[in-house]
């Protein structure tokens, strides 16, 4: 039976604390940066952390064979 892998491109995306939270970057930082305020930029160049009800889907998507 082949090895489960874990989702590569979430692997890359995410990053898991020492105290097992999962933190992200947020969304909408991509592009039309002039139209957003300088507050709601700096906002969002912070990381965050992945809401508790998508830590067991997350959490399997990484984890898938451990």
């Amino acid at each position: 039976m082949p090895k489960m892998k874990s989702s590569r491109t979430l692997a890359k995306r995410i990053k898991v604390t020492g105290t097992g939270k999962i933190k992200r970057k947020h969304a909408y930082m991509g592009h039309f940066a002039p139209n957003k305020t300088h507050k709601q930029k700096k906002h969002l160049a912070k990381s965050g952390l992945i809401n508790k009800t998508d830590m067991p889907r997350i959490s399997q998507m990484i984890y898938e064979g451990k």
